[in-house]
């Protein structure tokens, strides 16, 4: 039976991890053993560097922070050495962190996790691991918002540069200038065709008095023919 003394310190540990982990967005937690000092080292900088909190703690404190947070389900987690990675600041930080960790080193696996205070299955944690950062979807959102003003302020310049081109102060005027010459090359087809009916005209006169001249010649050559027979 361990000493009130000893039963004391733990319980303040299991209050202190509970108060901890009560703040978090989301909980990891992982089975570490195979990881070399220097892998557990580098791994730890990495995930103070990006704000997540990482700690091995003893199973049997950490299935009394559980129960101290009323959070139930995951008692079969704590089986073998387990870590715990939580952040306050970002839901997908920790995920993606120890699922990072583990494609990096081979040695560490994602045994389940908690979202918003509740227990949830090692696939859910997985699939929360590739969500994008609230960084990454803040610029997303940022980009989205302000594309129709970039788009509309790259169509002003272009026009602007249009009118420049023009020598015209405005875009009424450089739009006037469109629409005249639209209607120009419109009528330049009727007016070839008024040009070209004259001609057709003359064409057409020259035939029809060949036809006459050629009836004319006729006529005589019989005249001359029908004399010539009566003589």
């Amino acid at each position: 039976m361990p000493s009130p003394k000893i039963l004391a310190k733990k319980k303040a540990e299991v209050t202190k991890l509970a108060q901890e982990l009560k703040t978090a967005e989301s909980i990891v937690f992982s089975d570490y053993k195979g990881l070399t000092v220097a892998q557990d080292t580098e791994m730890r900088a990495k995930f103070r560097e990006e704000g997540v909190n990482y700690r091995v703690v003893k199973n049997s404190l950490s299935i009394r922070a559980m129960q101290e947070l009323g959070i139930a389900g995951v008692d079969e987690i704590f089986v073998g050495p387990t870590a715990i990675a939580y952040s306050s600041e970002d839901v997908v930080l920790a995920p993606r962190l120890v699922r990072e960790s583990s494609e990096k080193y081979k040695m560490t696996s994602i045994k389940g996790g908690i979202i918003d205070g509740e227990a949830v299955s090692l696939e859910e944690i997985v699939a929360l691991s590739y969500v994008p950062t609230q960084e990454v979807l803040h610029g997303q959102l940022a980009f989205m918002l302000l594309y129709p003003l970039t788009a509309l302020a790259q169509v002003t310049g272009q026009i602007a540069a249009k009118a420049e081109e023009a020598g015209v102060a405005t875009v009424a005027d450089l739009l006037a200038g469109t629409e005249a010459v639209e209607v120009t090359e419109v009528d330049e087809p009727a007016a070839e065709e008024a040009v070209e009916e004259p001609a057709e005209t003359e064409e057409s006169a020259e035939a029809a008095a060949e036809e006459v001249a050629e009836a004319t010649e006729e006529a005589a050559e019989e005249e001359l023919e029908a004399k010539s027979e009566e003589e």
